[in-house]
């Protein structure tokens, strides 16, 4: 699929086949019934000679299908609270139940007696778990009676003991002036907007944001999520710490810039801060325009799932809204992304967008909607508090078992606290107090320093692990022997650097041969630096399209990469991803780690 990428950074949209809905119903994973919905306005199955199914139950995941939960015995009950503690550890403190769902995924549906009887056992199950429910959603079935049977759908959501809240990342890309910082600014402040830019005021960073009306940084905000799936954000006069530790489930939003000239300001957000998911905003009236296709083709060249909101449906006429939506179809479709579009109309479509988004990487929702009106803006807030994270607790664990290795991408001086970093935590855990050392320094050295103390999302926190996001206090130690792209890894781990890599490329775009000497914008996780090509191993030259094994060497000074890291490069319109497959590497043995402390530099 690299390949064809390049189709999104300067190719053409090319129709291919039917839309989504008429592939035969439901998508794969999705609620049975979805044709009949359309009918009557609920998910109703067909007569006992078609009964409607689900795919059959996974032993894996975070979702458990129950026939019925009707008084069950204590050994019964202890059994299933069990298991209900096992899909919460693979969702990572969220599992959804299907009640009335055979094993085999068949929907048989309950009576309102039995229904009533199952949910209690249900919320029985949660107290003695410590979890909340939140009914999803209901369904009839008819296929076998004439009684009306109900299938329930149950959210089931505990943080877990170790953890404060659940915590996503989503990466806003979108066109300038397509309505990203405003949509952010409505979902995380609880206003709507009043058509002239007033809700994305308290997004921007800089004055000359503020004057332009265009974002040229990155910035975070947060909407958080109760246990009960309620949004909890900045309105009632909130703080970041209130909204913390009101919320079981945090939303961080990374938000981009927009315009053609902070596109590495855009690619270091995507490579550096490791979004979980991306949203791709596109103004209705405007449709797919600027540098729309770039972000999509970012997305898809790094394998970060995304999902679509139209915005500004306020200012267009329906017809307008659908050739906007008919236009994204067709893009989605060619072989380049060869994405299922979902267009997403009521609560039961953002139900089901949520759990197919997580389950199938091929599902891409879109939401249209206003926020000025606020038309269709608690749709996304239904999707965003049920979209689970996309790796389980085994994988969770296995990257915290692991050394200690923070990516520093931001730097600042705080008055009273000094030296601070802004990263993400890739692997292990890290601790208040805890030794590491920084590096690589411009002359391939790293050098000693102490973690003073820890905040995630602003609020303090004393043991940070793999995968999330904070900032570290490091107290006295010198600013400017940081930079952005270093890492802080546990002495232990005897980090390898390297000034000269090789990495497996495909050269998306290149407006004529790209030879030896050629220099590139090189982006590796938060590492961003120039490089020039030292070798192209079995050719002379490179086209648009072609593959081929790169040696590149950096001009300034050594990185510290890892073997089967993405990459991604550009100069100017060229453009081409990979990942890196052998390092140079200089050890720092070689380098000297005691050699590198000087007066003042340690903090043990």
């Amino acid at each position: 699929m690299d390949s064809r990428v390049s189709e999104l950074f300067g190719g053409c949209c090319r129709p291919t086949g039917a839309a989504f809905r008429g592939r035969g119903g439901a998508a794969p994973g999705g609620g049975g019934g979805s044709k009949a919905k359309k009918k009557n306005g609920r998910s109703r199955g067909g007569k006992a000679n078609n009964p409607p199914y689900l795919p059959p139950e996974a032993e894996d995941g975070n979702i458990e299908y129950k026939l019925k939960l009707v008084n069950p015995s204590q050994y019964r009950f202890e059994h299933l609270v069990t298991q209900m503690k096992w899909r919460l550890q693979e969702g990572r403190g969220e599992a959804v139940y299907q009640i009335g769902v055979e094993d085999n995924g068949l929907l048989v549906g309950l009576s309102e007696e039995e229904m009533r009887a199952s949910l209690k056992t249900l919320r029985r199950m949660a107290e003695k778990v410590g979890a909340d429910i939140t009914v999803l959603r209901e369904r009839e079935v008819d296929y076998d009676s004439d009684v009306p049977r109900k299938i329930t759908e149950v959210l089931v959501r505990k943080v877990p003991d170790n953890q404060q809240f659940l915590d996503l990342r989503v990466a806003v890309l979108g066109n300038v002036d397509s309505g990203k910082s405003t949509l952010l600014g409505v979902l995380t402040q609880g206003e709507l907007d009043n058509g002239r830019g007033r809700a994305r005021l308290n997004l921007f960073r800089h004055l000359h944001e503020i004057q332009s009306g265009r974002t040229s940084s990155i910035s975070f905000e947060i909407l958080g999520f109760n246990s009960k799936g309620e949004v909890v954000n900045y309105s009632d006069s909130r703080t970041a710490e209130e909204i913390c530790e009101s919320s079981s489930k945090m939303i961080t939003f990374i938000d981009l810039a927009g315009h053609h000239k902070y596109l590495k300001t855009t690619i270091f957000g995507l490579t550096s801060y490791c979004p979980d998911f991306a949203m791709l905003v596109v103004s209705a009236n405007t449709g797919i325009a600027g540098t729309t296709r770039e972000h999509l083709g970012l997305a898809m060249a790094l394998k970060v799932p995304f999902f679509i909101v139209i915005s500004k449906v306020d200012l267009c006429s329906k017809a307008t809204v659908e050739r906007t939506v008919k236009q994204l179809e067709r893009i989605l479709k060619q072989p380049g992304c060869n994405k299922l579009p979902l267009l997403v109309t009521s609560d039961d479509d953002a139900v089901t967008a949520a759990q197919q988004f997580a389950q199938s990487p091929n599902i891409t929702p879109i939401f249209t909607l206003s926020s000025v009106s606020g038309e269709n803006l608690d749709l996304v807030k239904v999707f965003l508090n049920i979209l689970p994270p996309l790796t389980n607790s085994k994988e969770q664990e296995e990257l915290m078992q692991q050394l200690t290795e923070f990516q520093v991408d931001e730097i600042y001086t705080v008055p009273e606290v000094g030296t601070v970093v802004g990263g993400t935590l890739s692997s292990g855990i890290c601790r208040e107090g805890e030794n590491l050392v920084v590096g690589p320094t411009d002359d391939g050295k790293f050098l000693r320093l102490k973690v003073c103390s820890i905040q995630r999302n602003r609020s303090a926190c004393r043991v940070l692990r793999a995968g999330q996001a904070a900032t570290l206090a490091l107290g006295p130690f010198d600013r400017s022997l940081l930079r952005k792209g270093m890492v802080m890894v546990s002495p232990e781990m005897n980090p390898t650097i390297c000034s000269v890599f090789e990495a497996e490329i495909v050269l998306l775009f290149h407006a004529t041969t790209f030879r030896k000497g050629f220099q590139v914008t090189v982006h590796v996780g938060n590492v961003r630096q120039t490089a020039v090509v030292e070798k192209i191993h079995g050719k002379d030259k490179l086209r648009t399209g072609e593959k081929a094994v790169v040696c590149f060497r950096f001009i300034k000074h050594p990185e510290y990469l890892k073997i089967g890291a993405k990459l991604l490069f550009r100069e100017g319109v060229t453009k081409g991803i990979g990942h890196v497959t052998d390092l140079q590497a200089i050890t720092t043995k070689e380098n000297g780690l005691e050699e590198s402390l000087g007066p003042g530099q340690l903090s043990f």
